[in-house]
């Protein structure tokens, strides 16, 4: 019998009972049933709990999960493209006191999967409110490719944009992380550190040579990650590059200029300080300058360099032993060889001494002093210092230079003073560099070099005395002759002007000129070298269009900007260079 029979029968015996023992029975029936209700609510209550308890432990689970999954992968979208490839990070750049030049910062662009796509037109209408330069013909066709699966539509948005385009809930859009480069100065040293392309991969200048050290190769295989890279140093100091770049530039404007360029460079060492050439672009957004700002003059254009190339002249033949700071040369009369005449634009018509070629910047007096060292000699000291070949150096845009396929005797005469090979104004500030360094040729290097690392990398290629000879030919020709109108008070800047015409339709012309500027300071121990260049300037100081009122003042307003910064300290009331004692 169960118990709710139990419970009914018992029922029905205390209905029909008499006498004492009535009460006591249906107070007992009573008790039980209230205690079988209790079990139960409490048996329920329990299965409630329990229930809850567990669905609480279930969606703890899950959202734990989820939080983890998020911090893991906090901007992961789809799984269309492996993540390492978009996200691989560049090392930044920075310049030799730790200046940020470059860096990496996040960014997401916008994808599509055409194969979900429900409404195609609503979905070009929608996304070209929020993107009005959206190429909407394009779009559509790749919208339109029903069996593709992924398809890019706009690369490196911004944050407002990502946010827009969400709003919209556009089925089959979303977004992939990428890392975009970031250049906080701007033009700055744009053709120092160069720029990238849209995949963040280096296109030209430092960028590019650190692709070509492995990195590229590494992004290629999958083997590079999100996390930060140790920063590439350079040799350049971003104060001194600012101020380079402020002067090239405004002297473009103000000279009327096609072009103009300047370097500093540490003699000791090789490095490259600074580094401008103009006009430049802004590695942010390289494609919105005209192509023309994209050629590094400094490294990547070869010109003639005029009388500057003198200085190697007078070099060559002082390191010979053919020639002395004491000989002179008849510069009375024009030189006729071949069916050229070769004049003095400065002629002062009569014989001048070796020191007064240079001032004055005799075409005669250095044709005779070339051609009494002859040819051979000639090419091969050229050679030597390495002005006839492809200068190496970590920077990819380097021009080869030019030369005559057969070097005679006008071919020397002309080269002698500057015209007939063509350089890249940084080879030329390098050459220039030895001649006052006592002699050390060292490759030009962007990155930083110290003076033990400069002498593993250095070649002897004239004698000290040689060295110390044409520093007083710099300083003699500075304070005395063309390099007047860069003297720096204080710094004693020593220099060589060269004016070179241009060729213009296979012929040499009278207007258009290429002035350039050699210049090394302090001269008496001479620390760097300050190589500047304007290209056909319509106009200088003082209505001047030669180097000395176009190129030198790049060079000098340079100095007299960055000298202290660079840690030059003037000298003042010492009554000139002790050089000129020695002349």
């Amino acid at each position: 019998m169960s118990f709710l029979s139990r419970i009914m029968v018992l029922k029905s015996r205390a209905h029909f009972s008499t006498g004492a023992n009535d009460r006591p029975t249906d107070t007992y029936a009573s008790s039980v049933i209230e205690g079988s209700r209790k079990r139960k609510a409490g048996q329920a209550k329990s299965r409630v709990v329990l229930l809850i308890a567990s669905f609480g432990v279930v969606y703890c689970v899950i959202a734990a999960r989820l939080v983890e999954y998020g911090a893991a992968h906090p901007d992961t979208v789809s799984s269309i493209l492996p993540p390492d490839r978009l996200m691989a990070s560049r090392p930044d750049i920075v310049d030799r006191n730790g200046a940020l030049l470059a860096t990496d910062i996040r960014t997401v662009s916008l994808f599509a999967e055409p194969n979900k796509i429900v409404d195609v037109d609503d979905a070009v209408e929608k996304l070209s409110t929020v993107l009005p330069d959206l190429d909407l013909k394009g779009t559509y066709k790749k919208l339109s490719t029903s069996t593709s699966h992924f398809a890019w539509l706009k690369r490196q948005l911004t944050p407002k944009q990502q946010s827009q385009i969400l709003a919209l809930g556009i089925p089959g859009i979303g977004f992939r992380p990428e890392k975009r480069r970031f250049y906080p100065g701007g033009a700055t040293a744009s053709h120092i550190l160069g720029y990238v392309n849209i995949d963040n991969r280096g296109v030209m200048g430092m960028e590019k040579y650190i692709d070509d050290q492995g990195l590229a190769d590494l992004t290629a295989l999958g083997m590079t990650s999100s996390g930060p890279l140790e920063p590439v140093k350079l040799s350049i100091d971003v104060r001194v590059q600012a101020i380079a770049r402020d002067v090239v530039a405004n002297a473009v404007v103000n000279f009327k200029a096609k072009g103009g360029g300047a370097i500093v460079l540490d003699v000791e060492t090789g490095e490259v300080i600074a580094m401008a050439s103009a006009p430049d672009f802004d590695p942010n957004d390289p494609n919105a300058s005209a192509a023309e700002g994209w050629l590094n003059r400094m490294s990547n254009g070869t010109f003639e360099m005029g009388s500057t190339f003198k200085t190697f002249t007078m070099a060559m033949a002082l390191d010979s032993g053919k020639v002395t700071l004491r000989d002179a040369f008849d510069a009375s009369a024009p030189i006729r060889i071949g069916g050229f005449v070769i004049h003095d634009f400065h002629g002062q018509g009569r014989v001048l001494t070796v020191p007064e070629i240079f001032q004055y910047s005799s075409n005669i007096g250095t044709a005779k002093i070339a051609d009494l060292v002859g040819i051979d000699a000639h090419k091969e000291f050229l050679t030597r210092l390495g002005l006839l070949t492809k200068m190496p150096t970590e920077l990819p845009e380097v021009k080869s230079p030019s030369q005559p396929k057969v070097w005679k005797k006008i071919n020397s005469i002309t080269i002698s003073f500057g015209h007939g090979v063509s350089t890249t104004p940084l080879q030329t500030a390098v050459a220039g560099a030895a001649l006052v360094n006592g002699g050390k040729l060292i490759e030009p290097t962007f990155l930083p070099r110290t003076i033990e690392q400069a002498a593993l990398a250095s070649t002897t290629v004239i004698k000290k005395s040689t060295s110390d000879d044409v520093r007083f030919l710099l300083d003699f020709n500075g304070s005395k002759g063309s390099g007047r109108t860069a003297r720096v008070p204080g710094y004693d800047v020593g220099s060589k002007t060269g004016t070179a015409d241009k060729v213009v339709n296979g012929r040499y012309s009278h207007t258009a000129n290429f002035n350039t500027f050699l210049a090394a300071f302090p001269i008496d121990n001479p620390r760097y070298v300050v190589m500047s260049f304007c290209d056909e300037p319509q106009t200088g100081e003082h209505g001047g269009t030669i180097s000395a009122f176009t190129a030198a003042p790049i060079a000098r307003d340079i100095i007299a900007r960055s000298a202290a910064i660079l840690g030059v300290q003037p000298k003042f009331g010492e009554g000139g260079s002790a050089l000129l004692v020695s002349y």
